[in-house]
């Protein structure tokens, strides 16, 4: 062989080698790798402190953004059902076990499995199928005029008609979610006959057609329009915490009463939580209400906000504490949702406006 043979064959041989390892050594490019945010959504009727407070301290332990949009219980849940299986809502947060129960009927929420939240949250505080979850807890109590009237003529929410109130009981509307409620709770109780006749004769004794709120109410009482009325516990924690002096004198004017102690128990309303129905977080979702009802999470709904905690390892405020321990109605909440329409119409019949 000549050795121009030679050199050309060494180099074809070479030139080979070459391409091989390039064919070995060729990365192929891959897409890059996108994260997606760990976040959740929550549609929330409360626009308190104490819950950004939590929400904030939520972030900070997990890593998981909460995003909030805030609007009253009809619009969200309209928001919710006008959004359909699109909606990027993973929490739903009300006050009323009312609202929550409806929510659920709407087709709004899903049952969801925790053993965390069965073991923080009673039984009675919950939806049978886990739809929803209370987080803190209201009384509705009687409240009467310190100066005026004596705590032992109080007992019953249906001794409140008796003649002796004639023209001295205030309260809300029949419109009022925390009336229905109220009602409900009767129907469900004592029936709707006997519910109706107690309604009509609240209409009986009000010391004025139905307006205002329950703060309202507590200063006509102060003000000597009426000698009781029927608040909610948190109203009154609101009053005493007030910067306006004038608040602050009526929540002081007035002293508290739980009703039923020696029946059923005092009524008692709730603010609560649930999974939405097309939740795109639903982990997360689960993780939130889990926190919020944690010890830490609900003593701050404890002390900050003036409403009694859910979860049995936790105390009430002192301020709470200070009106005494009370015999709750552990009536299935759901009971007070079930009767909501009975309790509209039988509002109706008995003329309360």
């Amino acid at each position: 062989m000549s050795i121009t043979k030679y050199l050309v064959l060494v180099s074809v041989f070479f030139m080979a080698i070459s391409c091989k390892t390039d064919k070995k050594t060729e990365v192929k490019e891959e897409a890059p790798v996108v994260t997606k945010t760990q976040e959740v959504n929550v549609y929330t009727h409360r626009h308190y402190a104490a819950d950004q407070e939590l929400f904030a301290q939520f972030e900070k332990e997990t890593g998981i953004k909460v995003n909030v949009v805030n609007a009253k219980a009809d619009e969200l849940m309209q928001k919710m059902t006008s959004e359909g299986e699109q909606s990027p809502a993973d929490v739903l947060i009300t006050v009323d076990a009312g609202r929550l129960v409806r929510a659920k009927d709407k087709g709004l929420l899903q049952g969801v499995t925790s053993t965390t939240l069965d073991k923080n949250i009673p039984a009675h505080l919950r939806d049978t199928d886990n739809a929803w979850f209370a987080l803190t807890k209201r009384a509705r109590v009687i409240v009467y005029a310190k100066d005026r009237v004596k705590p032992e003529a109080l007992s019953t929410y249906e001794e409140l008609t008796s003649d002796k109130w004639k023209k001295k009981i205030l309260i809300r509307s029949s419109s009022n979610i925390y009336n229905q409620s109220l009602l409900a709770s009767i129907i469900a109780h004592d029936g709707v006959e006997k519910a109706k006749a107690w309604a009509e004769g609240m209409v009986a004794n009000m010391a004025r057609t139905p307006k205002g709120n329950d703060r309202d109410q507590v200063k006509a009482v102060v003000g000597g329009e009426g000698d009781i009325a029927v608040v909610n516990t948190y109203y009154i924690g609101k009053l005493l915490n007030s910067k306006n002096p004038e608040e602050v004198k009526a929540g002081e004017g007035v002293g508290i009463f739980f009703p039923n102690q020696d029946g059923r128990g005092t009524h008692i309303n709730v603010s609560g939580a649930g999974v939405a129905k097309y939740a795109p977080n639903k982990e997360n979702a689960i993780k939130f209400i889990e926190f919020l009802s944690s010890k830490a999470a609900q003593e701050v709904f404890a002390t900050a906000n003036y409403e009694y905690p859910v979860n049995p390892e936790v105390k009430a405020s002192e301020l709470l504490t200070s009106w005494g321990a009370f015999k709750e109605d552990v009536l299935p909440l759901a009971k007070l949702g079930e009767n909501n329409k009975k309790a509209v119409i039988t509002f109706d019949e008995a003329g309360w406006q």
